[in-house]
């Protein structure tokens, strides 16, 4: 499967793993629109390609993503007034969604676990898309700012959803309120990062761990996984996790994964899953309602 020639990011597919580099070092990776519309279809592509079993992403030079480009200067979030703005065609109802927002809600619904891998700066929209990424790595040189209230705006890409589920509510607000940049130890004893790297190792570090994704686990169960704990995240009753875990592990114990994860540990060899994201993921919120932006 072919990808296309993107202009603002890379998109490399080897050996199980894709990895997604923000390809704009001489603007340290700078946000933008082309971005946002690229990365989104990067991810469309991953969750296509049944080949790949998890996703990698970082930044190309220095930084991770330094953030919005500021380049339109006092226009930068006036988006009624940037001409020619690729986000137009996502007004609903008078109201713009934010291209932040429209990656970290695409991400959401990634089929494939996602990996960060911070390789420097990543501040506002820098930081906030790695939220619905599912485990964040970085370098000890990366340095994160949840900088919206010192650039007189919110935060966005969802983040008020995502941040306090994981870090807490009063740490969250504190980085919010404060909009400091603090450095990458602080984001891991806060919980936002897992594990800190030299940065030499930094990617070998997120290749080691997407490696034993990919050469162990089903990727069907593991794309269920990730959406059964996403949703039931925010479910209101453990009854609502029960009803879509009762329904997944029916499906999933049918199928020809469960008979090679099973088969595969008895006879003490590597397994090789059979089921296919695909065409083989079973539909197991029959009653969820889809979410509209209203």
């Amino acid at each position: 499967m072919s990808a296309p020639t993107f202009e603002t990011i890379l998109l490399d597919r080897k050996d199980g793993i894709a990895t997604i580099t923000l390809n704009r070092p001489d603007r340290m990776n700078a946000f933008t629109g082309q971005m946002m519309m690229e990365m989104i279809q990067a991810f469309d592509i991953t969750d296509a390609d049944d080949s790949v079993k998890v996703v990698v992403v970082t930044g190309a030079g220095r930084a991770f993503c330094a953030g919005a480009d500021l380049g339109s200067g006092d226009k930068t979030f006036d988006y009624a007034k940037q001409d020619g703005n690729p986000r137009d065609k996502f007004m609903v109802n008078g109201v713009y969604r934010d291209g932040g927002g429209l990656l970290t809600l695409r991400i959401y619904e990634s089929l494939k676990p996602v990996i960060a891998a911070v390789n420097g700066a990543a501040v506002g929209i820098g930081v906030t898309m790695q939220l619905a990424m599912d485990i964040r790595l970085a370098s000890t040189e990366a340095k994160f700012g949840f900088v919206f209230a010192r650039r007189g705006i919110t935060p966005e890409a969802a983040s008020s959803w995502f941040l306090p589920r994981l870090v807490g509510l009063q740490q969250a607000l504190e980085w919010c309120y404060t909009g400091r940049v603090f450095p990458a130890q602080e984001a891991k004893d806060g919980g936002l990062v897992r594990s800190l790297h030299a940065p030499e190792d930094l990617l070998p570090a997120a290749y080691a761990l997407a490696r034993e994704i990919a050469d162990n686990a089903a990727p069907v169960s593991v794309a269920l996984t990730r959406q059964l704990m996403y949703r039931n995240a925010g479910a209101p009753h453990p009854m609502d996790a029960h009803m879509s875990d009762s329904r997944a592990i029916m499906a999933r114990g049918a199928q020809g994964d469960a008979k090679e994860g099973v088969m595969s540990f008895l006879e003490k060899r590597p397994p090789a899953y059979p089921d296919k994201v695909s065409s083989d993921l079973p539909d197991v919120w029959p009653y969820w309602e889809k979410r509209e932006f209203k």
